[in-house]
């Protein structure tokens, strides 16, 4: 994936280190990241916390918010990422959650309903909910292509 190759140049040149905590993508993001070489120079670990006990036990998500907002939420994305960083050595990360179907969807929380969130050390937060189009695959295709291209902007922002 060019995205995550052009994001790992400018990780590098920038000196960040990246984590990951994702749930409907299953470890995309990561995967995308890792497969290109040296990725170890500026990518710390990976969290693919699928379950609400992952996501609190992992990522330190309160119970509370789970149950108040649920797990497809900004919130809970919100915790994913800052947990993600208070437990690893990364600088700046990228949390996931959505619905990517084909069911599981509400009227409030349709099918292709994801959650992200940004953050990094310096005390940037971004928090966003996309409505993604097309079947499983699709939703999370672009949502791991999401996630790498605001990565991306906010670094080249950062520079």
């Amino acid at each position: 994936m060019d995205s995550a190759k052009s994001l790992g140049e400018r990780l590098l040149a920038s000196g960040e280190i990246l984590v990951t905590a994702e749930s409907c993508t299953g470890g995309g993001v990561a995967t995308a990241i890792t497969d290109i070489a040296g990725s170890s120079q500026w990518f710390d670990r990976a969290y693919v916390s699928y379950s609400n006990e992952a996501k609190m036990e992992m990522l330190g998500v309160h119970a509370e918010t789970l149950a108040q907002h649920g797990a497809v939420s900004e919130e809970t994305v919100k915790e994913m990422v800052l947990g993600a960083l208070q437990r690893s050595n990364a600088t700046i990360g990228v949390s996931i959650s959505g619905i990517a179907g084909p069911g599981g969807g509400t009227e409030q929380k349709p099918v292709g309903s994801v959650c992200f969130a940004w953050a990094n050390k310096q005390g940037w937060l971004e928090v966003r909910t996309y409505q993604l189009d097309g079947d499983r695959q699709q939703v999370r295709q672009q949502a791991v292509e999401l996630a790498i291209k605001v990565l991306y902007e906010q670094l080249n922002r950062l520079k």
